[in-house]
C-alpha cells in the first residue's frame, strides 16, 4: 500500500510494480529462527529480486539475451530450492515475475538501474515491515517452534475426539495425516534447539522439557487411542462416545492454551492453562472410574486404567514445565524482552539453516531442467509473437509446473480456474470508471486476501494474486478485450504445456520411488521391537534409545503415507500396486502404535520373559525383515516370508501356560498377537510378480478401493 499511496501522489519516480511485488514478496515470508538469521536472510533475498529485476530489463532488446536470462533465473531457482525447502520456492517464483516483468520493458542501462533500485527498495521496505513488527508480536525463535509443537499436538487430539455421526475412515485418515504433522513439527523443534547452542542456555533447557512433555503426552494419548481402537466392535462402545469426547475436548483445549501461553507470556494465558488442566485431570479420573466396565475383557480395562492414569500422571509436568519458562510473566508491556537476541549478530546461524549438501535430489534435478526448458520456451514464444503481456505464459509454467506430476495436475486445475476468474474480475475492475485512489484500495485488498487465503484454499488464492498482478501491471493503460483474451489465452498455454512437461517430459513417476520408502518403514518397525525386546528382558524401560527408535518408526511412516498421496496423482496407468501399497502403509502404522502401546508398559525392572515370548517376538522381527525385503525388491525370498509368517502365527496360538503369565506378560502376548495378524494380512496385500514391487493383481482384487489410505 505504501508504494502505491507514493505512486498516486506522484512521489515515486520508480515503476511501482516492482517496488510493490518485491515489497509484497519479502514481507510474507515467514523466516523462523534467531533475528540475525531472518535479518540476513530477508535482505539476501531483497538483493535477488533486484538483480533478477535488473537483469530482466538489461535482457530485454534481444531475444537470445532474453531466453538466456530466463532460463538462468530458472536455474537458480532449482539451487534456491536445494538450499532451503521453506524460503527457497518463493523466492524463485517471485524472481523468475520481477525478470519477466523486466523482459517486457524497454531494455536499456537507466531503466534496468531504475528496477534495480525499485525492486531492493520495496525488498527493504518488505523487510522493514518485518523488523517493525518484532517488538509488538513476540516471536522468539525458540518459544515459537516449541509453540508450534503444542498446536500440532492440539490438532491430533482435535482429529482422535469420538464423532458417532463421522465416517471412520475419513477420521482415522485425519488421525494419520495429523500424526504427521506432530512428528515433522517435534522434530523441527528438536533441530531447532539444539542449533540455539550455547546462548540462553537455560531457557534452551527449558523449552526443551516443555516440548518433551508434549512429546510424552503425544504418545500416551496415540497409545490410548489405540487401546479404544480395539473396543470399536464391541457393542457398547458407542455409548462410550459421549463419554471420551469430553476429555479429548479438554487435551485439545489444553495443548492450544499452551501454544499461546508459551509465546505470549502473559500471566492470564497461564491461569487458562491452570484451569484446563484441572478440569482435565477430573475428567481423566472419571473416566478411570468406568475403565473396569469399557471392555468385556479385563485386561483390555486394566490396560485403559493404566494409560488414563499416565495421562494424568503427566499433566503436573506439563505446568510445572510451562511455569519456568515463563518467568518473566508479570511483564506487561508491548515490547518484550526476548528481542534482546539481536546481540547475537552472526550468521553463524545461517549455514545450519540451509541444506548445503553435495548430493542433490534427482526429482530436483529433473524438475529444474524441466523449469529451465519450459520458461525458455515459454520466453521465445511470448517474445516472438510479440504479444504485450505474453509473460502470463512462462509465469504461469513456473507457477503450475511442480516436482511431481500429481501436484502438476492438481496445481493446473486450481491455477488456471483461479487465473480466468481473477482475470475476468480485473478486466471488469479496469473497464469501470473507477479513480485512481480506488484502484490502488482494491489492488491492496486483494494482496491481503492472497495472503489469508494462500494456505487455506490455493485455488481462491490465485484469484486474488491474478487480481493484484493484473491490477499493478495494467492499471496506468486503458484496459481492452484484447489484452484480457491475451491474458488468459497466455494462462491456459502455460497451464497446458506444464502439465505436458510434467506428463512427458523426463517425468518422476512415484510408483519407482515407493518401494524403498515402504522397505525403510518396516525396517524402522523391526528396529524398533528389536528395542522393545531388549528392554523387556533387562528393564531399563521406556529409556531414551526406545524413544529415538519410536521417532524414526513413525517418521518413516509419515514419509510413506506423503508418498502414496503423490501416487495417488499420478496417471492411472502410473497407479498400478497403489491399493497394496496402501494395505501394507496402513498394516505397519498399525504396528507402530502396537508397539508404543508396548513400550509404554515396559517393566522397571529386569524382568526375564517366558520362552515362548521370546520365540514370538523374534519370529516377529524375522517377519518384519523378510517382509521389507519382498516389498523392496518383489524378487525377495517369498518363502522365507511364508514361512516365518505361518511360523509366527503358530507362536501365537493360546496354550496351556496363557494363565500362569502375569498381567504384563498377557498384554505383550495380546499385542504381538494382534501384530502377527496384521503381518498375516500385509503378506496376503502382496500380489503376483510385477514390474513394480507392489503392482499387479491389487487393482483387480479390490477395484473399490481407490481411495485416500487411511
Amino acid at each position: 500500500m505504501v508504494p502505491l499511496g507514493l505512486a498516486l501522489a506522484g512521489w515515486l519516480r520508480f515503476d511501482v510494480a516492482f517496488m510493490a511485488i518485491a515489497a509484497q514478496s519479502i514481507a510474507m515470508v515467514d523466516v523462523r529462527g534467531s533475528y540475525a538469521l531472518r535479518f540476513g536472510l530477508l535482505l539476501t533475498m531483497s538483493a535477488i529480486l533486484a538483480g533478477a529485476a535488473g537483469l530482466g530489463t538489461l535482457a530485454a532488446g534481444r531475444l537470445g539475451t532474453a531466453v538466456a536470462a530466463v532460463g538462468f533465473v530458472a536455474a537458480c531457482g532449482g539451487v534456491f530450492r536445494h538450499l532451503s525447502q521453506d524460503y527457497g520456492p518463493s523466492i524463485a517464483v517471485s524472481s523468475i515475475l520481477l525478470t519477466l516483468l523486466g523482459i517486457s520493458a524497454v531494455g536499456n542501462p537507466v531503466i534496468a538501474v531504475h528496477h534495480v533500485e525499485a525492486a531492493l527498495l520495496g525488498g527493504l521496505w518488505g523487510v522493514a515491515i518485518q523488523v517493525i513488527n518484532w517488538p509488538f508480536r513476540p516471536q522468539h525463535p525458540l518459544r515459537r517452534a516449541v509453540s508450534d509443537g503444542w498446536l500440532a499436538v492440539a490438532d491430533l487430539f482435535a482429529a482422535m475426539s469420538p464423532d458417532a455421526a463421522g465416517d471412520a475412515n475419513e477420521q482415522a485418515a485425519r488421525v494419520r495425516a495429523r500424526e504427521a504433522a506432530v512428528r515433522t513439527a517435534l522434530d523441527s523443534t528438536y533441530a531447532t534447539l539444539a542449533a540455539a547452542g550455547s546462548h540462553s542456555s537455560r531457557l534452551r533447557t527449558r523449552l526443551e522439557e516443555l516440548n518433551l512433555a508434549g512429546a510424552r503426552l503425544v504418545t500416551r494419548v496415540v497409545a490410548l487411542h489405540t487401546a479404544l481402537d480395539a473396543l470399536r466392535q464391541e457393542p457398547g462402545f458407542a455409548g462410550l462416545q459421549p463419554t471420551l469426547q469430553p476429555m479429548f475436548t479438554g487435551l485439545t483445549n489444553t495443548a492450544r492454551t499452551v501454544a499461546l501461553a508459551v509465546v505470549s507470556r502473559q500471566p492470564g494465558h497461564l491461569a487458562t492453562v491452570d484451569v484446563r488442566l484441572r478440569r482435565l485431570s477430573n475428567l481423566i479420573a472419571v473416566l478411570q472410574q468406568r475403565a473396569p466396565t469399557m471392555s468385556r475383557d479385563p485386561a483390555s480395562g486394566a490396560q485403559i486404567h493404566e494409560l488414563l492414569r499416565q495421562i494424568a500422571h503427566l499433566l503436573p509436568a506439563v505446568h510445572d514445565t510451562l511455569v519456568v519458562t515463563i518467568d518473566r510473566a508479570s511483564e506487561r508491556g508491548a515490547f518484550s524482552l526476548e528481542l534482546f537476541d539481536l546481540e547475537t549478530w552472526t550468521l553463524r546461524p545461517l549455514a545450519a539453516s540451509l541444506n548445503l549438501s553435495r548430493r542433490v535430489d534427482p526429482a530436483l534435478v529433473r524438475f529444474t531442467v524441466r523449469i529451465v526448458v519450459l520458461t525458455m520456451l515459454g520466453t521465445a514464444i511470448y517474445k516472438l509473437a510479440n504479444l504485450p503481456h505474453g509473460y502470463w505464459l512462462p509465469f504461469t509454467m513456473v507457477v503450475v509446473l511442480q516436482p511431481d506430476y500429481g501436484s502438476t495436475r492438481r496445481r493446473a486445475g486450481q491455477r488456471m480456474l483461479g487465473t480466468l476468474l481473477g482475470s475476468v474480475a480485473a478486466s471488469a475492475l479496469l473497464w469501470a470508471p473507477l479513480p485512481r485512489f480506488a484502484l490502488m484500495f482494491a489492488t491492496g485488498a486483494t494482496i491481503f486476501a492472497f495472503g489469508y487465503w494462500l494456505k487455506r484454499n490455493y485455488a481462491v488464492a490465485v484469484i486474488f494474486i491474478t487480481l493484484f498482478v493484473v491490477l499493478l501491471t495494467e492499471g496506468n493503460g486503458p484496459a481492452s478485450l484484447t489484452f484480457t483474451l491475451e491474458r488468459i489465452g497466455s494462462t491456459l498455454g502455460g497451464g497446458l504445456l506444464a502439465l505436458l512437461a510434467a506428463l512427458f517430459f523426463w517425468p518422476v513417476w512415484e510408483r519407482d520411488r515407493l518401494p524403498p520408502v515402504l522397505a525403510r518403514a518396516l525396517l524402522a518397525n523391526r528396529d524398533y521391537l528389536r528395542v522393545l525386546a531388549a528392554r523387556l528382558g533387562d528393564g531399563r524401560g521406556y529409556d531414551t534409545a526406545t524413544i529415538q527408535a519410536k521417532r524414526q518408526a513413525e517418521t518413516a511412516n509419515a514419509a510413506v503415507f506423503s508418498s502414496l498421496e503423490r501416487m495417488m496423482s499420478d496417471p492411472r496407468n502410473q497407479q498400478e500396486g497403489l491399493e497394496s501399497a496402501a494395505a501394507l502403509a496402513n498394516g505397519n502404522q498399525r504396528m507402530t502404535r502396537a508397539f508404543t502401546l508396548l513400550a509404554l508398559h515396559l517393566p522397571p525392572e529386569p524382568a526375564p520373559l517366558a520362552p515362548g515370548l521370546e520365540r514370538l517376538l523374534q519370529g516377529t522381527v524375522e517377519s518384519l525383515e523378510a517382509l521389507a525385503q519382498v516389498a523392496q525388491s518383489g524378487g525377495g525370498d517369498s518363502l522365507r516370508l511364508t514361512a516365518s509368517i505361518e511360523t509366527l502365527a503358530g507362536l501365537t496360538h493360546p496354550s496351556a501356560e496363557t494363565a500362569t503369565r502375569s498381567q504384563p506378560e498377557q498384554w505383550v502376548f495380546s499385542l504381538l498377537t494382534r501384530t502377527a495378524t496384521e503381518l498375516g494380512a500385509m503378506r496376503l496385500a502382496l500380489p503376483g510378480q510385477t514390474r513394480f514391487a507392489l503392482g499387479g493383481t491389487a487393482t483387480a482384487a479390490n477395484p473399490a478401493a481407490r481411495s485416500v489410505p487411511v
